[in-house]
């Protein structure tokens, strides 16, 4: 398999925080949902592979080659991936068509007819300056900056945070856009797991630093689901069908493998930010 990025055993710590052996790939033709509450090590993982930062341990390969943090190989790559980090990335003086001005400087692939068309579309008047932006219109900025120079892998940290649902659409609408082309790829990091659950091919769930599952999402979904029932019940099924469980006065409820629990308990379909809750609260399975 040809992975456009690679991540093994990513390790980084701080005084206050460690990212602990965490593993991802992103393939072409692939949306990858990176999943963690604000604060789980999401964005120190992007930084350090893209080497904004410096890991301490693990290793990084961004289109089959090694990288690491200010080499060579790292700045000719970047022109490869289009970036869209949770802060807008331009200085608040800039006006909008500066920052085209920047793109065109920057990048030989540059394509200004999408830029423009593109501001167009999120309705980024040209002599706007960033200062005068919303958090949400900055994200749009960025994306649109990110879009023009014809990237291969396009890497998104919390980028539709700050919109609206209705802008959160436009965005994803982008990118099924984007992904057209098949040997194009996107990670898309976020908390709101409504967006993945639309476009997302694989879950990658990542909680107080350490990765908790990568799967692919139908397989994730049609396998899984929410199962009601009594302590007995559950302490008879076979330990391997149980993922997580919670376990409270009345009852108990466990996210678990349906081909491990009898054809005819009832076990509810669960949806992505079920899971997340059920790994973080509830009592996970070893």
């Amino acid at each position: 398999m040809s992975y456009l990025m690679e991540i093994d055993n990513l390790g980084k710590r701080y005084d206050d925080f460690e990212l602990s052996g965490v593993s991802l790939a992103v393939e072409p033709g692939c949306v990858v949902g990176f999943i963690g509450s604000n604060g789980a090590g999401k964005t120190t993982t992007i930084k350090a592979v893209l080497g904004i930062i410096a890991a301490d341990a693990g290793t990084v390969r961004l289109f089959g080659q090694p990288v690491t943090c200010g080499s060579a190989e790292m700045d000719a790559i970047k022109s490869r991936i289009g970036i869209v980090l949770d802060t807008c990335a331009f200085p608040d003086t800039c006006r909008v068509c500066d920052v085209g001005a920047i793109g065109r400087a920057a990048y030989r692939e540059w394509d200004a007819a999408q830029f423009a068309a593109l501001c167009d579309r999120f309705s980024l008047a040209p002599k706007k300056k960033v200062s005068e932006l919303s958090r949400g219109m900055g994200m749009k900025l960025t994306l649109a900056f990110a879009l023009s120079h014809n990237p291969e892998l396009l890497v998104l940290d919390e980028a539709t945070a700050g919109l609206d649902p209705i802008a959160r659409d436009e965005v994803l609408d982008l990118l099924y856009d984007f992904m057209q082309d098949e040997t194009r790829a996107v990670l898309l990091s976020s908390h709101i797991t409504s967006d993945l659950d639309k476009i997302a091919d694989e879950i990658t769930f990542i909680h107080k630093g350490e990765v908790l599952l990568s799967e692919p999402r139908d397989e994730l979904l049609d396998t899984c689901g929410i199962l009601r029932c009594t302590a007995d019940q559950l302490d008879a099924l076979d330990p391997s069908a149980v993922r997580a469980k919670r376990v409270g006065a009345f009852g108990c409820e466990a996210l678990v493998r349906r081909d491990g629990v009898p054809a005819n308990w009832s076990v509810e379909p669960v949806n992505i930010e079920q899971i997340m809750l059920f790994l973080t609260r509830g009592e996970r399975a070893e």
